[in-house]
């Protein structure tokens, strides 16, 4: 069993509302990494963050991923810092990735610089954001098999887009 995209990006792209819809025009089931985890773990990720760490809570994200791209045949979102395990890079290859990218004016308007995000919460939100970008796009460029920019498109626009290229691949 193999997903039939799994869609990655940073905070603000679209992962958690472009991948339902995907999955629903497309007539599969969705799965989101990040809501594993917190099944799994029982609490939240800014919990798991804080009281363990950021290691631990990749090493918890790695293993979900690794069982879920063998248990789903969907549409699979990843958690925007999941791309940067090697080990799950390694597991995305002859998997279908879907990057949607996003710039980092749009990103930051889209996430509002929320503390809710472990990463983001700081003195500096928006530079954070620009170094996260900046760190990662390569990155999910290594991983993607079909990149849609999200800028200036709605999240119908978007699947729209993503779906023509899957039609495509």
């Amino acid at each position: 069993m193999s997903p039939r995209a799994v869609v990655v990006g940073p905070p603000g792209s679209g992962k958690s509302t472009v991948g339902p819809l995907l999955a629903e025009h497309l007539g599969v089931g969705f799965r989101d990494a990040d809501d594993d985890v917190v099944a799994a773990e029982g609490r939240s990720i800014s919990d798991i963050f804080t009281t363990d760490g950021e290691a631990v809570f990749r090493a918890i994200e790695e293993r979900s991923i690794a069982a879920a791209l063998t248990e789903h045949d969907g549409v699979l979102s990843l958690g925007g810092g999941a791309v940067l395990s090697e080990a799950t890079r390694a597991r995305l290859r002859g998997h279908v990735v879907v990057f949607l990218n996003v710039g980092m004016a749009v990103g930051v308007q889209r996430v509002g610089l929320s503390t809710a995000r472990p990463l983001l919460a700081g003195v500096n939100p928006r530079a954070t954001y620009k170094e996260l970008l900046d760190a990662r796009l390569p990155v999910y460029r290594e991983v993607a098999t079909i990149e849609v920019a999200t800028d200036q498109r709605t999240p119908d626009e978007v699947v729209a887009a993503v779906a023509a290229e899957l039609a495509a691949h």
